[in-house]
């Protein structure tokens, strides 16, 4: 269950690169250029972080073969895959519920601090798409108002703080994980969004 919910993460961010590089008018290279940086970047940057190489994809080829038969699907039914935004919206929702979690684990593994820990879920979730939408020249959807990076933080900080009772591990995975996925759903729908600073 664990590497399907992995594949299915990837498949989605695979296809919402393919739709920002759609929209930024790219050709084919440029397509699957950010196919590929939005499904592993935040994977890969991590890895690099903690000396765990080669990284994780290099090493399932499975991974790359998931991305370009995502992209090539995107690239087909390029004119029909706006009725699937929703649901790629919930597999991406999943995601970064599960890559928090998964990053927070690589960091416990290299014995970091439990905020670098939170940082490294926070890098794993997001930063496929920072580095997506830098190469778009967009400033990236963490660094504006919507919940996103905040709901990976949280998911974190729950993850240590259940940690300190005895509960099972894969129980702590789940519930940590589900918190990051209920933020991120619950601002969203309700439209919750960080303060702004700026005056208009």
């Amino acid at each position: 269950m664990f590497y399907t919910i992995d594949i299915l993460g990837t498949i989605a961010f695979a296809i919402s690169g393919v739709l920002v590089a759609f929209n930024k008018k790219m050709d084919l290279f440029g397509v699957l250029i950010i196919a590929f940086v939005t499904a592993v970047g935040g994977g890969t940057l991590r890895d690099l972080l903690i000396g765990n190489t080669p990284v994780g994809w290099m090493n399932d080829m499975t991974y790359t073969y998931v991305i370009i038969t995502s992209a090539v699907f995107a690239i087909i039914f390029r004119s029909k895959i706006n009725y699937l935004r929703t649901s790629l919206f919930l597999f991406d929702t999943i995601g970064i519920g599960l890559y928090t979690v998964v990053g927070i684990e690589k960091g416990i593994q290299a014995d970091l601090h439990p905020i670098i820990c939170i940082a490294l879920g926070t890098m794993t979730a997001s930063f496929g798409g920072v580095i997506r939408d830098i190469l778009c020249n967009e400033i990236p959807v963490i660094f504006r108002k919507e919940i996103y990076a905040t709901a990976c933080i949280a998911g974190g900080i729950i993850y240590f703080l259940l940690n300190q009772f005895p509960i099972q591990e894969n129980i702590v995975f789940l519930i940590a994980g589900s918190v990051v996925i209920a933020i991120r759903l619950l601002a969203v729908k309700f439209e919750i969004m960080l303060p702004n600073i700026y005056k208009d």
